[in-house]
This record gives structure tokens, C-alpha cells and sequence, in this order.
């Protein structure tokens, strides 16, 4: 099947947005499709062919094979529609069977030119054109597929858009992992020694291999946690912390904060390129999803009650036991046989966890195995499978 598909924002970037448009791409790429990925032209109108080079865009994104991608240009201040029209006549002059995109503008679109589209949407739609657009793609003949990110999101949708229980339009997809990349990781003092051994010197302060070692990877926005993990390890001296990830002003701002509270326990890497993540997931003999009541995304909003973050699904493949925030919409995937759920404001008790983890190599076990075992169902090509099977019936147009 020829598949267009049409990105949310510009690559490369950080945002987690792009990172999961191109692992979807990868696998419908590895299943047998041909795929075209559309993008909008980098800022400044340089031309991308020249300007990226896929090496380092594989190192970036974490990928094992190239697919072809069209850079379409998008004006400053239009807000994607211009982007998401020339996308959709692109598409079809290509002749697409099947378009794929997280644009609310492109899906639009297409769903009323009656060109076949699967619309993926991570949050309720928001504002005064949000919910306008998700009602053009549901009445317009080619709606096929709503992807919806979390059982707690397809509910609200549901109940705010009036879709049918149970309709076949909708598919509850959560985020996936590539999981061969995860597959022969060392043990996780072999890992601080491999990273030790390259990068000696490059960070403030020392990784020690033999100490007990705490993990969180991600972005560093509000609500990620970044308070608990500072006051844990204050608390926990004799264990180190590994904080993988996050914007440079971000990350600058925390080593101040570590600075300041005297933690030599705490080692900032900042970004680290998606190719190198298991490694350094792999050096953690825990790890940590702190999040809080309010979780801020990239753009600002909350996604506390629909999060499914990518993070939650590398952590189950790398084998390691997880800590995570007792949010009701990590229990979609989450349980108390593949990882110990907390309160997330209760310091306490993740100093109580982490003790029980440092001395416990059997609970260690257990949880690592059953993450590993849970990790199994959540591949991205497991995903693209679930999301294209099964067809909502061609031309089935949604009355309202």
C-alpha cells in the first residue's frame, strides 16, 4: 500500500512529536509499504537535501533504515494550513492509497476530498477551530481510522463527539518501542563502565560504576518530576542519579539548581541522540517516571490524563524495574507485577522503594522480567498492524 505521510512540525527536532512520526514511518516501511514522508521545509527555506543528512538523522531518531522524505514549504505565521494543503494535493498527485497524519488540518481535508485517511490525535482538541476540525474529518467521506493514543482519551472523545461505542472507526493504539534495539543490553554496571570509559571528563561530575544507579530520561518540562528527583537525591546520597535528556536551557538551569543544592550524586547529560539511549537506559539499575498531577507537553498544555509516553515502553524493553507516579492513565499499561506505582508527591515512600529495590535483587528480577515480558505486545510495528487492520468499511461516511 502507498502511504503519505504527513508530519505535525519540522524535522529534525526534539519534540517528541517528530520522534514518534518517524518511528511509525520506520515500521510501516519494515511491513512492506511504500511510504513517503511529508514534511515542512526547515526554517529559513534552506533546502533540507542539502542541508540534512540522513546518517545524522538516523543517529537522531534511533533508526535502522532510510525511507524517502518530501519537504514542502510551510509560511511563518499560517499555522500549518498552507503546509497541510500542499501535503494533501501532493499526496494525491502521487496517487496515495492511504493518507497518515496528527495534523488536525490535513486530516480535515483530506477526510472531505474523500481521500482515505487515518487521523492520530494524542489529546481532546482544543480552543475554537480544534473540535470544528475533528468534526470535518469524522463527517467527510474519507475518515477511516480515529488512532487514539490511550483508553482515557478514546472515553472523552467519545463522550464529546457523540462516536459510538465500540465503532470501528476507532483504534486505541498506545505509544510502542523499537525492541531489537533493546535486546542483548549488558548488565547495568558493564553499561556505566562502557559510558564511564568514552565519555571521562565530558560531565561536571563522575559516574560511578559501582554505586547504585537511578535513571530518568526525557524532557525536563513541568510536571516531569524534576523536584522529586532532586529531592530523592538529596535524600539518597549514596545513590547516583542519571538524568538523560532535556532542552539546553533547561538543562542549564538544573545544573544551577544541583549546583546550588550541593548534590554530587546527580549526574545531566542533556540530550543524548535516540541511537545511544538504550545504553545509557541500560546503565540504570532503576528507573524513574516521576510525573506529577499537571504534566506540561512541549507546546504548554497539560497531558496528564492522556499521556502515553514513549519513555514508559523503552523502559519495559530494557529489563530494568520501573518506579513510576501512580496516574490513573499509566495503569492503561503499568501494574504492580511489572513495576511499583507510587504516590507522586509522597517522598517517602520512592525513598522507601528505591531501599527496597537496592536490597531486593529478586523483586528486582521479577519486575524487569514481566517489563520485558509486557514490552513484548508494545513494538511499533505491533502498532501500524493494529491501527491499518480491519478497515472502517470505504466511503463510510459518519452521519451527524
Amino acid at each position: 500500500m502507498k502511504i503519505a505521510i504527513i508530519a505535525p512540525t519540522q524535522i529534525p527536532a526534539r519534540r517528541a512529536n517528530t520522534l514518534q512520526v518517524m518511528k511509525m514511518t520506520q515500521a510501516m516501511v519494515a511491513l512492506g509499504h511504500t511510504v513517503c514522508l511529508l514534511a515542512p521545509e526547515p526554517n529559513g527555506n534552506v533546502d533540507p537535501r542539502v542541508q540534512i543528512d540522513w546518517d545524522e538523522l538516523a543517529s537522531h531518531y534511533g533508526l535502522q533504515g532510510s525511507f524517502p522524505i518530501e519537504w514542502l514549504p510551510a509560511m511563518p505565521g499560517l499555522r500549518r494550513y498552507d503546509f497541510s494543503w500542499r501535503a494533501v494535493r501532493w499526496s494525491r498527485a502521487w496517487q496515495a492509497d492511504l493518507i497518515y497524519t496528527r495534523m488536525p488540518q490535513a486530516a480535515g481535508l483530506a477526510s472531505q476530498l474523500g481521500d482515505r485517511v487515518i487521523y492520530e490525535i494524542h489529546d481532546l482538541p482544543q480552543g475554537f477551530i480544534g473540535p470544528r476540525l475533528l468534526r470535518w474529518f469524522l463527517k467527510g467521506r474519507g475518515a477511516y481510522r480515529l488512532a487514539v493514543i490511550t483508553r482515557a482519551l478514546a472515553a472523552d472523545l467519545q463522550d464529546r463527539f457523540d462516536l459510538p461505542v465500540g465503532s470501528p472507526l476507532v483504534r486505541i493504539a498506545p505509544d510502542g518501542v523499537d525492541l531489537e534495539r533493546y535486546t542483548g543490553l549488558p548488565a547495568s554496571q558493564s553499561a556505566r563502565l562502557s559510558l564511564v570509559s568514552e565519555i571521562a571528563g565530558a560531565w561536571p561530575v563522575a559516574l560511578e560504576p559501582e554505586r547504585f544507579t537511578a535513571g530518568y530520561t526525557g524532557h525536563l518540562y513541568a510536571g516531569r518530576g524534576v523536584e522529586l528527583l532532586l529531592a530523592l537525591a538529596a535524600r539518597l546520597p549514596e545513590v547516583n542519579f542519571l538524568i538523560v535528556g532535556g532542552e539546553p536551557q533547561d538543562v542549564e538551569g538544573l545544573r544551577q539548581r544541583v549546583r546550588l543544592a550541593g548534590l554530587v550524586n546527580v549526574i545531566l547529560t542533556g540530550f543524548i541522540p535516540n541511537a545511544q539511549l538504550p545504553r545509557f537506559q541500560a546503565a540504570c539499575d532503576v528507573l524513574l517516571m516521576p510525573y506529577q498531577r499537571q504534566v506540561a507537553a512541549s507546546s504548554g498544555g497539560d497531558i496528564s490524563r492522556y499521556l502515553s509516553p514513549m519513555k514508559l515502553f523503552e523502559y519495559l524493553a530494557c529489563e530494568r524495574p520501573i518506579i513510576s507516579s501512580d496516574l490513573p492513565v499509566l495503569r492503561e499499561v503499568l501494574h504492580a507485577e511489572n513495576s511499583l506505582l507510587l504516590p507522586c508527591d509522597d517522598i517517602d515512600a520512592w525513598v522507601s522503594a528505591l531501599h527496597k529495590l537496592e536490597t531486593d535483587p529478586g523483586l528486582c528480577q521479577r519486575l524487569a522480567a514481566r517489563a520485558r515480558q509486557d514490552a513484548q505486545q508494545y513494538t511499533w510495528e505491533a502498532r501500524v498492524r493494529k491501527i491499518l487492520s480491519e478497515y472502517f468499511p470505504a466511503g463510510g461516511k459518519i452521519e451527524r
